[in-house]
Formats: C-alpha cells, sequence, structure tokens
C-alpha cells in the first residue's frame, strides 16, 4: 500500500501538460493547451488542458481530470497503477505501508501464483508453435477456426500435450514450487500421489486480467474428441487470483477499445470474442458461460456505461440476455439486446462478415430491453393474464434502474408501445420499487410528505433537463465553494453560535428533510465536502478534482471547467453574498421540482381514479396540498430570501 506521504509527492511533480503530451500533440491555446481528445474521435481539438488547475477536459466526450485520472483512463489502470506509472515516470521512490507478516505471506504466495502462470501460459505458447503435435494439432485446430495467427498471439493461445505428466515434470525441473502448481490448479494429485497436469491433450485460452497478469485457464478438447466427452472445457479452479465470477475474457485485449468506443459487447464464449476481434471489432468481451455477476458489470463500468448484449437466437441464448438484463439496468448501464439468426452466433457471424457490415448489422437491429421483451413475451400475445404479466415483467426491469429521469422516459416510452395509461404504469412501478427496498406502504417522506427520491415525474424531455441542470448547479456550487463561509453566527436552540460554509449549508438544507439528488455520486459529492469542510485547509475544488475515485474526479473536473474565458472587465464578481444567493436559489428550485413533479403524477393518479370516489377524495385533497407548497416556494424564488 503506498503511504500518503508519497501519493502527495506523486501528485505535486505530476505536470499535467508533461504527462498529456506523452500521448496526445498539444498546441498552446491562451494560457490553457489544445489537441485532439484521446478518447474519442475528432476532427476539431476540443481537449483543453489547463496547467493552472491541473487537469484536462475534453468538451466532446467529457473525459478528463488531473494527472493520476488521465493515465487511468488512457491506460486503463487502477489508481495504485497509475500512481506507480506516475512515480517511475517522475523518479519517485515509492514507499509502502509496512506489511504485517500475515499480509507479506500471502502477498508473497499470490506473487508465485502469478508467476507459476506465467510460466504455464509461455510454457503452453511454446508447445503450440514450436512442438510438432502443437504445429500439427493445436495450430491446425485454430486455423480450422478462421483464427489468423496474429491474432492467436494476441490472444497467447496454447497447446498442451497428451502426456499428462509433462508439465509438472517441466515445471518441477525449471524449479517452481509444487505448492503452487496446485494452487493455482494447473495441476492436481492423483490417488498415488501423482502430480498430474489438469489440461493435458487439449487447446488453452489464457484469460488475462486487466492489469496483464494471467490469472487462469479454460481449456477445450479438440472437436474431433468432443463427441462423448464428459468435460468439453477444463477450467482453472477458484483460487487466491482466479475467481470466474469475477473476470471477462478477452478485458485485457478490450479495455482501450471499450474506453475509446464508449460501448461493450457481451458474447458468450471465446470463439466469439477472438472472432470478432479478428474481424475488427475490439470491444468484446465474455462472461464464458457464467451467469453474469455484479463484480463482472462493476469491471465493465470502469470503461463504459453502454453495453450491448450479442448473443445466440436459440433458447440457451434467450435464457443468457433475459437473465442479466435486470441487473444491468439496477447498476447503471445504458442496454441494448441483440440476437443474431437463429443459424448464427458471434463467432460464425463475424466470419462470413466484415467489420464495417458487422456493425452496420448491429446498429439496425438491437433494440433496447423494453422492445427485446415486448417482442418476446407480448409478439401475437392475445391471452389477457399472458399480456398483464408481460407488461409486469417489462415494467419491474423499468424498476430497478437507479436513475430516476430514465426511468420516467422508459415507463413514458413502455405505456406509448403497450397503449397503456401511464398513472397505471407508474403506480405499478411505485410497487415494485417498495418491494425492492423492503417498504410495506408509502416512500419515506420530506416535512411537507414529497417523497425523498424517486418522485414520478412528467417525462417530457424539458422538464427533466431542468431538474437534472438545478441538481448539477448545486453540486458546483459545493465544489466550486464548498469551504466558503455564507452564513456568520448563526444561533442554534442552545445558543451556540457557528458559521455555515456552502457544503454544510447545503448538507444540512437537504438532509434536514430528508432529500436527496437522483445521482448518487453527487450526493456522495455533498456528503464528502460536508466531512471535510471543517478540516483546516480545506480547499473543495482541488480536493474533489484531483480525488483517487476518477469518476468524483471527472465530475468535478466536469462541472468546473469553463469552455470559454471572459475578459477581467466582463467577469461578475463572486463574493459569499452571491454565492449565498445563489446556493439558496438552486435549494428553493430543487424542493420546487420535486413539488411539481409530485403534481404531475398526482394528476395522471387522479385521471386513473376516476371511478374510485373516495381515492379520487384522497387524490384531490393532497393535490390541493401540493398546489399550495408549490405558490409558497414560486413566492420565495420571486421575492428577496430571508433566511429562518
Amino acid at each position: 500500500m503506498i503511504d500518503r506521504a508519497t501519493v502527495e509527492r506523486i501528485k505535486a511533480a505530476a505536470n499535467i501538460v508533461d504527462v498529456v503530451s506523452e500521448f496526445v500533440t498539444l498546441r498552446r491555446s491562451g494560457s490553457n493547451y489544445k489537441g485532439l481528445c484521446p478518447f474519442h474521435n475528432e476532427k476539431t481539438p476540443s481537449f483543453i488542458v489547463s496547467p493552472a488547475r491541473g487537469t484536462c477536459h475534453c468538451f466532446g466526450c467529457g473525459k478528463g481530470g488531473d494527472s493520476v485520472s488521465f493515465i487511468m483512463e488512457h491506460e486503463q489502470m487502477t489508481y495504485p497503477e497509475a500512481l506507480r506509472w506516475l512515480a517511475k515516470k517522475y523518479h519517485i521512490e515509492i514507499h509502502e505501508r509496512e506489511l504485517t507478516d500475515g499480509e507479506r505471506q500471502a502477498q508473497s504466495e499470490r506473487e508465485s501464483m502469478y508467476i507459476v502462470n506465467d510460466w504455464a501460459n509461455k510454457y503452453f505458447q511454446g508447445l503450440l508453435h514450436n512442438d510438432p503435435d502443437g504445429i500439427a494439432v493445436g495450430m491446425q485446430y485454430f486455423r480450422s477456426r478462421g483464427f489468423r495467427d496474429d491474432v492467436i498471439r494476441t490472444f497467447q493461445l496454447g497447446f498442451d500435450l497428451s502426456d499428462r505428466h509433462a508439465l509438472g515434470k517441466a515445471a518441477l525441473g525449471q524449479g517452481y514450487k509444487e505448492e503452487f502448481l496446485l494452487k493455482t490448479g494447473i495441476c492436481y494429485k492423483n490417488d498415488r500421489g501423482e502430480l498430474i497436469d489438469r489440461y493435458a491433450g487439449r487447446v488453452v485460452f489464457p484469460w488475462i486480467g486487466v492489469s496483464g497478469k494471467v490469472v487462469g485457464f479454460t481449456a477445450r478438447v479438440l472437436d474431433s474428441r468432443t463427441k462423448g466427452v464428459n468435460q468439453k472445457y477444463v477450467n482453472s479452479p477458484d483460487s487466491d487470483i482466479y475467481h470466474k465470477a469475477n473476470e471477462l475474457y478477452g478485458i485485457y485485449q478490450a479495455k482501450r477499445a471499450i474506453a475509446k468506443e464508449d460501448r461493450v459487447y457481451m458474447v458468450e464464449g471465446q470463439a466469439d470474442v477472438i472472432s470478432m476481434f479478428q474481424c475488427g471489432i475490439e470491444n468484446v468481451v465474455a462472461n464464458s458461460g457464467t451467469a453474469l455477476t455484479l463484480q463482472q458489470i462493476h469491471l465493465l463500468h470502469r470503461f463504459t456505461n453502454n453495453i450491448t448484449l450479442l448473443y445466440d437466437g436459440d433458447a440457451a441464448g434467450i435464457h443468457a440476455a433475459m437473465r442479466g438484463t435486470d441487473m444491468l439496468l439496477a447498476e447503471g448501464m445504458n442496454l441494448r439486446v441483440l440476437l443474431l439468426p437463429d443459424d448464427d452466433d458471434p463467432d460464425s457471424f463475424a466470419r462470413k462478415h466484415t467489420a464495417e457490415d458487422f456493425r452496420k448489422y448491429i446498429e439496425e437491429n438491437q433494440t433496447d430491453f423494453i422492445q427485446f421483451k415486448t417482442d418476446l413475451l407480448l409478439k401475437n400475445e392475445r391471452d389477457p393474464q399472458k399480456r398483464s404479466a408481460g407488461i409486469n415483467s417489462i415494467v419491474a426491469s423499468i424498476a430497478v434502474i437507479p436513475d430516476q429521469t430514465l426511468r420516467d422516459i422508459y415507463l413514458h416510452d413502455c405505456a406509448e408501445r403497450m397503449g397503456m395509461n401511464e398513472g397505471t404504469l407508474i403506480n405499478q412501478m411505485n410497487r415494485y420499487i417498495r418491494q425492492q427496498r423492503g417498504l410495506p406502504g408509502q416512500r419515506p417522506a420530506d416535512n411537507h410528505g414529497v417523497a425523498a427520491q424517486d418522485q414520478p415525474q412528467n417525462p417530457q424531455q424539458v422538464a427533466q433537463h431542468q431538474e437534472a441542470r438545478v441538481e448539477s448547479l448545486i453540486v458546483r456550487a459545493v465544489v466550486k465553494w464548498g469551504e466558503v463561509v455564507i452564513f456568520e453566527d448563526v444561533q442554534d436552540e442552545e445558543g451556540n453560535t457557528f458559521n455555515f460554509n456552502v457544503a454544510q449549508y447545503v448538507h444540512y438544507n437537504l438532509t434536514a428533510d430528508e432529500l436527496k439528488l437522483h445521482n448518487p455520486l453527487f450526493n456522495r459529492i455533498i456528503e464528502e465536502a460536508n466531512a471535510h469542510s471543517a478540516d483546516s485547509g480545506f480547499k473543495a475544488e482541488p480536493f474533489f478534482i484531483h480525488h483517487p475515485d476518477i469518476e468524483v474526479s471527472r465530475i468535478a473536473n466536469e462541472l468546473t471547467t469553463e469552455r470559454f474565458v471572459l475578459s477581467e472587465s466582463q467577469q461578475v464578481k463572486v463574493t459569499p453574498e452571491t454565492i449565498r444567493r445563489d446556493v439558496m436559489h438552486l435549494l428553493l428550485d430543487f424542493r420546487l421540482d420535486i413539488v411539481e413533479g409530485r403534481l404531475k403524477d398526482l394528476k395522471l393518479q387522479i385521471a386513473a381514479a376516476r371511478n374510485d370516489r373516495e381515492r379520487l377524495m384522497e387524490l384531490m385533497a393532497q393535490f390541493k396540498d401540493y398546489q399550495t407548497i408549490r405558490n409558497q416556494l414560486a413566492k420565495q424564488l420571486g421575492n428577496d430570501i430571508i433566511i429562518r
């Protein structure tokens, strides 16, 4: 673990222009530098590097951050890996925290396992390319699948001899310990205590982690031997360095393409990945027969929020697409689904088409999850019970989406496609949300009965844009001026006197009424700003711009970067008084948005309850109360605001 002092030395030494210039040609533009963005294709430079702020930002795709964030994004490294990269560049010696004996032993064992895996990977590749059986059998198999030699080397494919004792003898002969051959699962012992090669007589696909280390292997029997074979594929067993549920095949080869294309294609098997990569579509990975897991989704989230499930059109492919849908949506992924024609899988389809044709086919045939489920569950379905179950399944999927604005868009879209009353679907979605959270009745409310989160709103895009804009401006104020005191000598009920800075005031104002912004990352920024706001020397803007979490750093950089800088004479003077006025106005705007959303929701519910007099009267009373609250907020926004 890198100690804090060393981290600060690395960050202080890293010159943002120097770092970015290793990957981007920069030209001076005023006090900044400008170049073509390395994260997306563009012809006109929109990538700005600011030496004064120590940050970079692309106004085209929004990516950027400080030196550490840039290296993490560009090189697809973890935070510690990026720090080590910069430390090496600036010749800074890294001081790691002193490890305990137990930690040191565990680290040593993990490193030994990686070393053994690396040796085995080279052993398998050597056999494939140099051994007569490897060339005649293994290479012939790969070429029969249409894999080019350069792609075989890119994916580090290999071959293992049929002699089940050969690998163990070779490893021991070169000084590798039996202990680690067993711990990695490369070998196991039979009843006679002999060291047996797990992958003997098979072609080998290594699993390479994001950092480039070999974590495990999958080995496949050759086509001529698959008939009657119980185990067509053999995988490395779980170990300290390999958990199949955490890994994605092809991620190491695909990571840069995923980040650049801002999309990943998820397929089922290794051959699908390799064939698509060879075809020219490099942003592709596979979960290789396991059910999609949260760990795999979180891994993809490091590179993109956009995913297309690309599966066979048979029953197995449909099942695979269905079981991953809700999990991907719940994790905030923007999901598309494409089922290939019945006689094709991604492997065979890629071998028959160019990358351009394949991409065109995907673009023209992929659907959102609503259309996918509609075609699957409701196409030509006339039975009312089955149609109801199908629609409920779609609404249940919408309910897991964490972003309220996106939920509302999908729900409105669903209502239009199904010819359903939107209010009915809203009520059903709210029931699913309450079930997910284990709430027996209504969701938590503020002092006026306004639900703290997930209030259904009118799905018109103008209203959604306004709400998102207000929330962004609130967080921008916290990031830019979090430490600025805007209320002095405030007294509480016990007569204690204290000051309020922006971070403290925003946090207090929201939490007092149990309100949260819709973006979880925005809430996290507010929480962290409040937690650190009393720290000596705390400055919110550099704290968040240079935050170790690349997403926090990216948002902070994006919110505070000015595309155009006015001359000094044209700039509006910013004072604690102007900041206080703006922050209070934004918080009132946020409350008004919530109330307006609730009123629009009530209108829909009133329309749906026209035949239920008791329910109608209850809703009308609520509507009147919210109208009063709205008018009070509007009056405050239209007049001078006095703090109470």
